[in-house]
Formats: structure tokens, sequence, C-alpha cells
């Protein structure tokens, strides 16, 4: 019986590490070269940082599917606004 608990608890551990590292990252021009370009999405906040920019980004990106998003545009000031092109 505790080798089919602990047999669960890891598989279930894994399942939640997996889901943490499948967030889409940001690449550069030139490695979305080699990639499938699969839409854009923006996003818009007011009074944030430039990181929860990228987070904003990057949890967008991943919510639609993408393995990897490039910031085409970026502008600050009171209110942040950023567009990015999503990767597969």
């Amino acid at each position: 019986m505790k080798t089919k608990l602990s047999l669960a608890a890891l598989s279930l551990f894994s399942v939640i590490s997996f889901g943490a590292n499948a967030a889409a990252h940001q690449v550069t021009s030139e490695q979305a070269q080699n990639m499938q370009s699969m839409g854009s999405i923006s996003v818009s906040q007011v009074g944030s940082s430039p990181m929860d920019m990228r987070h904003e980004l990057s949890q967008k990106a991943t919510e639609e599917g993408a393995s990897a998003y490039r910031i085409t545009e970026a502008r600050d000031g009171d209110a942040w606004h950023a567009t990015a092109e999503l990767y597969k």
C-alpha cells in the first residue's frame, strides 16, 4: 500500500513540475527565425514594472499554446503596453 501511495505522489509531483517548466519564454529575433509563428498578443498595465509585463506576456503566451514569444513593441510611462509575436 505504501508503494502505491509513494508512486502516486511521485507521479503528481512530476506532473506539477512539468507544468511549471512549460511556461513560454522570450526569444531573440535570431532564435525566432527557426520557429513557426502563430500570431501575436498584447498586454497593457498601469503602474507596473518591466518584470510584471514580461510575466504577463509569458502567461498569456502559455495560455495561447505558444512555447516562446518575441517582444515586437514596448512602451512605458505611467502605463505600460507591449506586443509580442508567438511561436511554436
